[in-house]
């Protein structure tokens, strides 16, 4: 009797286990989620002129201090040595002089901002098209996963990227591709060109047969999606990086550290780019899946 009784309890828990476990797996995603948050980029140096829009084809001015969440367009004006820095993931970044959003446009050279050893940088050059897709931090319990996700649509981005954990993400989208960065200071145009001066990106590109390339780039190394070559950067223009790297006080201070090559998978099919609106072209985009 005992017995019988004894089994019919183990079957009540045993039809009881399935359910705990969708329990605790919505209790679990309900965590994560809520240890999700969305970062944004924070304007801290600006030359020349420069606008973002949010959407419907309304642009702003760019400001010292603007704080630009994903879903914003950024893009740079014409003039001779134009750019905008921005700080990535953390909208409450201080700016120089303590501005807070209504600085004016065009102090440049004048501005100072030092990034503390976390923060990743992006310098947008004159007459380029950047979107800001995605910035998020999660905590983990053991570590902080980030994922950043930019669309380089015109122009050319320069930065880098300081260490991140193994689940983290920083991609940059290209017309015809995209490149997975990691520990990294380096150059990237919408035409293709990559050029890493410390570090080293992977980029995935549709090939002219229409085919999904994967390339390493590593330090001291460029590589032209266009000719599917990878050289040496010549002396001169290293020289030039090093230059950028400094004036956007991003290093590199000491000499160049040998980092893992990033091993991940990018699937890529170039999709026609959408917008009706008078705003800056586009150009098509990638839709990329990343597997670690």
């Amino acid at each position: 009797m005992q017995s019988t009784q004894h089994e019919k309890n183990m079957k009540k828990i045993r039809s009881l286990v399935p359910g705990l476990v969708v329990v605790a797996l919505a209790l679990a995603f309900v965590s994560t989620a809520a240890a999700q948050t969305q970062g944004a980029a924070k304007v801290v140096r600006i030359k020349g002129s420069a606008r973002y829009s949010t959407g419907n084809n309304v642009w702003v001015p760019v400001k010292l201090g603007s704080v630009l969440k994903p879903g914003t367009v950024i893009q740079t004006g014409l003039e001779r040595g134009a750019f905008v820095d921005l700080v990535l993931g953390d909208g409450e970044t201080p700016v120089p002089g303590g501005a807070g959003g209504g600085g004016a446009a065009g102090g440049g050279d004048s501005m100072y901002y030092q990034p503390n050893s976390e923060q990743n940088i992006v310098r947008v050059t004159g007459n380029s098209i950047l979107a800001i897709d995605k910035l998020t931090t999660m905590e983990t319990g053991a570590d902080v996963v980030t994922e950043t996700q930019l669309d380089l649509r015109a122009g050319k981005i320069f930065g880098n990227v300081k260490k991140m954990s193994a689940a983290s993400k920083y991609e940059v989208k290209i017309p015809n591709g995209v490149a997975g960065i990691r520990g990294t200071i380096y150059q990237i145009s919408a035409d293709g060109v990559v050029q890493v001066l410390v570090g080293s990106v992977v980029i995935a590109y549709v090939g002219p047969d229409g085919t999904v390339v994967t390339q390493v780039i590593m330090g001291g190394q460029q590589f032209d999606a266009r000719t599917g070559q990878i050289t040496a950067i010549p002396q001169y223009i290293i020289k030039d990086l090093i230059e950028e790297a400094k004036a956007a006080r991003i290093g590199p201070n000491t000499p160049p550290t040998t980092f893992a090559v990033d091993h991940t998978v990018y699937y890529v099919s170039p999709t026609v780019g959408q917008n009706g609106n008078s705003g800056p072209p586009p150009g098509g985009d990638a839709v990329v899946q990343a597997t670690h």
